[in-house]
């Protein structure tokens, strides 16, 4: 649990830093956007193949690694370095956000099943929900110590991570491999840096549309070879026959139109609550005081994360996506019906982390269902890639919707755009609760554990 958090906590540490990284080290902001954007791709890239060592017998010893690195890195973005080094740390920060899916799979095979169902729930809870931590610590620090001084936050917390996982830390049940398919894990990692590289470069699609369309089918070609090339190996990265299963392959769907809309929304809501007050709406705070509003997003996330396994007992995991799903969109209208009032934003921030942490908290009960124990590691550490990227997108999505509603000559959108952005989120809850339902009725056998 601990890992799970330090792991969100570095993850966030970096989105308010973004405007004090370019004024500290003198390059531009799309170059600052850089150090959230490489930890994003390393962990991306990492995460199958982390999962495919966690699923082996060398699991203890890979995280252990995992960890040094991510301390590693982490000591490099507190060096007074040139900024190189400071986007080489950050990615090897990234690195660390393959640990959650292996931390699942030493609960599922070290605990009771019941209370590892529980511990699995809050894990993926917890992962999310501490941007809410990092992010307002991270500013604060930022507004007081300057830049390095939030860097060392990250190495503070992920230096306590490594004790922790030293000593606590079992090793993995004898008799399973950890091969890892190194063509298959290259082009994945291929195909996933154009992903991300196309959501995180916004600016590329409104100058130069046929560079970026041709970089999208460039993406979806390699995604299609990395299909065919793990399904003709033995031991890849992600089992893509596992994948293909209905339940599995319905869960991650869920998951990517999910994390869409989830995602803009937690950016609306902050870009909204700094935007100056002279441009007509918005409040005009500072970075540490708009991280504030992330804390009723933390606190009733975790609060759902902790009801979800006793309500699973009477609900099935799918109705229970569906249901956080609909309470997602209830956030999304409530911010595009109410935001004149700073606490109308708490409140929106509450209902979407009351969805979110339900969302997460069900999520592994799906895919778990159908996944023996040996492929804990693997199963989620694909969903979690699938949920980064669809954070990524919900973040340009936001992003460029908000810039075609920002008129020339104008700093900031117009206010209607933020309800543009808001009902296109309400679409994207509307596919995830439709795709949860159609889960739903499958009812699929559980896998023997």
């Amino acid at each position: 649990m601990c890992i799970a958090l330090v792991v969100a906590a570095v993850g966030s540490i970096e989105a308010p830093l973004i405007t004090s990284v370019a004024t500290t080290f003198h390059v531009s902001l799309g170059s600052a956007q850089w150090t959230l954007t490489v930890a994003l791709l390393s962990g991306a890239v990492a995460t199958p193949v982390l999962g495919r060592l966690g699923a082996g017998p060398h699991r203890r010893a890979t995280i252990l690694v995992t960890l040094a690195v991510v301390v590693a890195g982490s000591a490099l973005t507190v060096l007074p370095l040139p900024f190189a080094w400071l986007l080489a740390g950050r990615a090897a920060q990234g690195v660390g956000l393959g640990l959650t899916a292996l931390m699942m799979g030493v609960a599922r095979d070290h605990l009771p099943e019941e209370r590892g169902a529980a511990v699995i729930a809050l894990i993926s809870v917890v992962s999310i929900m501490g941007v809410g931590v990092g992010y307002p610590l991270a500013a604060l620090l930022a507004e007081l110590g300057g830049v390095r001084a939030a860097y060392g936050l990250g190495l503070v917390v992920t230096a306590a991570a490594l004790l922790t996982a030293w000593r606590s830390i079992p090793e993995a049940p004898e008799g399973r491999s950890a091969r890892v398919d190194v063509a298959g894990a290259a082009v994945l990692a291929a195909a996933l840096f154009l992903v991300l590289f196309l959501a995180g470069e916004r600016s590329l699609w409104s100058r130069h549309l046929a560079v970026a369309a041709g970089l999208a089918v460039a993406a979806g070609v390699l995604l299609c070879v990395w299909a065919v090339v793990e399904l003709r190996s033995p031991t890849p990265p992600v089992d893509v026959r596992a994948v293909r299963h209905p339940a599995v392959a319905g869960a991650n769907l869920a998951t990517f139109v999910g994390g869409v809309g989830m995602y803009l929304l937690l950016t609306l809501i902050t870009r909204y609550a700094q935007t100056p007050q002279g441009a007509g709406y918005g409040f005009g705070l500072t970075t540490f005081v708009a991280g504030l509003v992330l804390i009723p997003f933390s606190v009733l996330g975790f609060v759902a994360g902790k009801l979800t396994p006793r309500v699973r007992k009477r609900i099935a995991d799918p109705l229970l996506l569906a249901g956080s799903a609909v309470v997602v969109g209830g956030g999304f209208a409530l911010f595009a019906a109410a935001r004149s009032d700073l606490a109308e934003l708490f409140v929106a921030m509450g209902v979407l982390g009351f969805g979110v942490g339900g969302f997460s908290a069900a999520m592994p009960g799906v895919i778990l269902a159908v996944t023996p124990k040996s492929e804990t590691s693997s199963a989620m550490s694909f969903n979690f890639v699938v949920r980064s990227v669809g954070y990524s997108l919900g973040s340009a999505i936001g992003g460029l919707t908000l810039a075609a509603g920002t008129g020339p000559g104008r700093l900031v959108p117009d206010d209607s755009a933020y309800t543009t952005a808001a009902l296109a989120g309400i679409g994207a809850m509307a596919i995830t609760t439709l795709t949860s339902l159609a889960l739903a009725r499958r009812r699929p056998s559980r896998t023997n554990p």
